[in-house]
C-alpha cells in the first residue's frame, strides 16, 4: 500500500512557508513602526497566539516523520490478544438517532475484524429518552451492540452531570463487570463520528505496538483525527468553517497528546484509553465539568505524564448544521474550557498551557481585523503595525499557521470524502482564505457567549448544548 494511500493526511508544508513568506515580505515593506499606546496593545494582543502555534508548526513536522515511518510498515495482523470496547454516548433525541445510527453501523461494519479478542459497542442513553425505541431496535441487529441506560435517579459521589456522568456509569459498570483491566481498550466516540477501514487499521496497529513494546515504554491513552466528509454535511458554509479541526489534529495535537502529555486536552471522539487507567480516573468530575474530555486529559498529564500518543486514524464526523449551532458549539467549548483552566482539582502544572491558549482564544473577538480597523478608524490612527519590526516575523507566524490550518484542513476533509472524488473544487481553497475573517467572526462570537457564560451566569446557570445531529 503506497504512501499516497496509507497517509492521505500528512501535512504539506510548502503552503505554510509560502503564506509566512508573502505576509512577512509584504508587512515588511509596508511597515512604519507605531510606538503609540496602541501599536503596544496590538503588539501584545496579535502575538498572543504565538505560544500555541508554534507548538503547532512543530506537530505538522512529527506528524510528517509519522508518516514516513507508517510508510514503511506492514499491515498489522488483527489483534487478538486486546478487547475493543466501544462507547457511545448519546443524548436519544429523535434529531440526533440517525447519526448515531450511521456511526454505530460503521463500527460493527470495520472494527470486528481486526479486534477478534473481542468487541462490543455500548451505546449509553439516558432513561425514558424519546429515541429509545429506535436505539433498541438498532441494537437488535447485532449482538455485539447493547444498550446501556443510566437510571435517571443515578447520582454520582460529586454530583457530576451530563456526558460525564454518562461515561462515568459506564465506566462503573464496566468495573463491576471485572472489564477494567489492562487488556481492555475502551474507544470513545461521539454518537455523529463514525469510522471506516483506515481507522480500524490504524487502531490495531497502535495497539500492537504497545503489546511488543516495554511496559516502560507503552502507552495507555492515544487520539486521532477528526475529518467531516462533504456528505454529512449540511451546510457547505459551516463546513468550510470547521476546516481547522482536521488541521488541529495532525499539528497541535500531534505535538503534545503524541509526544506524550496531552496537555491541550483531547477530543471526545477516537479516544482510546486503556480500561483499567480509565477506571482510575474516572469520569467525576463534579456538578459544572463541561469539557470531560479535557479535564480527562489534565488529570491524565498529572498520573501517567509521558504515556499517551497520537495514532493515524481517522474518524468521519459532521461539521454542525446551522450556523447558531457552530456558535453554540464554541460557547459551551469556551466556557467549559474557562472553567477548567480556573480549576484547583487539577495542579497550575498541568493547566498552564491550556489555559494560556484559552485565554488568547477567548480574548479572538478583539484580536479581529475588522475589530481592529474600526478602533483605529475612530481614534484616527490607521498605523496597525507592532512597535518594532522584529514583531513581524511572529505575526507572520501565526497568520501563517491560520491560513495553513484552512487550506490544510479542507484538503484533508476533502479527502475522507466519497463525493467529490475525494478532491477539492478548484474554487473551494481561495473561498475558504477569503471567507477567513468570516469564519473567525464566528468563532469569536461564540467564544463571546461562553465568556459571558462563565462570567455573569457560572454558578448560576451551565448548561450542556447538544446539536442536532441529522445523518
Amino acid at each position: 500500500m503506497g504512501s499516497a494511500h496509507r497517509a492521505p493526511w500528512r501535512p504539506r508544508v510548502f503552503p505554510f512557508l509560502l503564506f509566512y513568506a508573502l505576509i512577512v515580505a509584504v508587512c515588511g515593506y509596508v511597515y512604519r513602526p507605531d510606538e503609540t499606546v496602541q501599536g503596544w496593545i496590538l503588539t501584545i494582543v496579535w502575538s498572543m497566539p504565538a505560544v500555541g502555534i508554534a507548538v503547532g508548526v512543530q506537530g505538522i513536522f512529527l506528524s510528517r516523520l509519522r508518516a514516513r515511518q507508517l510508510d514503511r510498515l506492514p499491515l498489522p495482523e488483527p489483534a487478538t490478544a486486546e478487547t475493543l470496547l466501544v462507547v457511545v454516548p448519546t443524548i436519544g433525541r429523535d434529531d440526533t438517532y440517525p447519526a448515531l445510527a450511521r456511526s454505530v453501523r460503521s463500527y460493527v461494519a470495520h472494527l470486528p475484524e481486526w479486534f477478534r479478542g473481542g468487541f462490543r459497542v455500548d451505546i449509553v442513553t439516558e432513561e425514558g429518552c424519546s429515541a429509545g425505541a429506535k436505539i433498541d431496535e438498532l441494537a437488535a441487529e447485532d449482538p455485539r451492540i447493547r444498550v446501556v441506560t443510566v437510571p435517571k435517579r443515578y447520582v454520582t459521589p460529586r454530583g457530576t452531570r451530563f456526558k460525564a456522568r454518562a461515561n462515568h456509569y459506564a465506566h462503573e459498570l464496566r468495573r463491576a463487570e471485572g472489564e477494567a483491566r489492562d487488556d481492555v481498550w475502551v474507544l470513545h466516540m461521539d454518537d455523529d463520528t463514525g469510522v471506516g477501514r483506515d481507522t480500524a487499521i490504524a487502531l490495531a496497529q497502535f495497539l500492537q505496538a504497545q503489546r511488543s513494546a516495554k511496559s516502560f515504554r507503552q502507552k495507555h491513552l492515544a487520539q486521532g483525527i477528526l475529518c467531516y466528509p462533504r456528505e454529512y454535511a449540511h451546510s457547505r458554509f459551516t463546513w468550510f468553517a470547521d476546516a481547522v479541526r482536521p488541521a488541529d489534529d495532525i499539528s497541535r495535537f500531534r505535538a503534545l497528546t503524541g509526544l506524550g502529555t496531552p496537555l491541550a486536552g483531547l477530543h471526545g471522539e477516537l479516544l482510546v484509553i486503556r480500561a483499567s487507567v480509565e477506571a482510575e480516573i474516572g469520569w467525576d468530575f463534579g456538578p459544572r465539568c463541561i469539557v470531560e474530555d479535557a479535564q480527562l486529559a489534565l488529570h491524565f498529564c498529572r498520573r501517567y505524564p509521558g504515556r499517551s500518543d497520537w495514532f493515524a486514524g481517522r474518524s468521519y464526523g459532521a461539521s454542525p448544521a446551522t450556523v447558531p449551532d457552530f456558535v453554540r458549539q464554541r460557547a459551551r467549548w469556551a466556557q467549559g474550557l474557562l472553567r477548567l483552566s480556573l480549576t484547583r482539582s487539577v495542579p497550575l502544572k498541568q493547566r498552564a498551557f491550556l489555559a494560556v491558549n484559552v485565554l488568547a482564544w477567548v480574548l479572538s473577538p478583539f484580536q479581529h481585523i475588522s475589530i481592529v480597523l474600526l478602533v483605529a478608524w475612530l481614534t484616527g490612527h490607521m498605523n496597525t503595525a507592532p512597535v518594532t519590526a522584529s514583531v513581524i516575523l511572529v505575526w507572520g507566524l501565526n497568520f501563517a499557521y491560520t491560513l495553513w490550518m484552512y487550506w490544510e484542513g479542507l484538503r484533508i476533509n476533502a479527502q475522507a470524502s466519497v463525493r467529490g472524488w475525494g478532491m477539492r473544487r478548484w474554487w473551494e481553497p481561495p473561498l475558504v482564505l477569503l471567507g477567513i475573517p468570516v469564519f473567525a467572526m464566528l468563532e469569536g462570537w461564540g467564544t463571546a457567549l461562553g465568556l459571558f457564560r462563565f462570567v455573569f451566569l457560572g454558578r448560576r446557570r451551565t448548561e450542556f448544548t447538544v446539536i442536532a445531529k441529522p445523518a
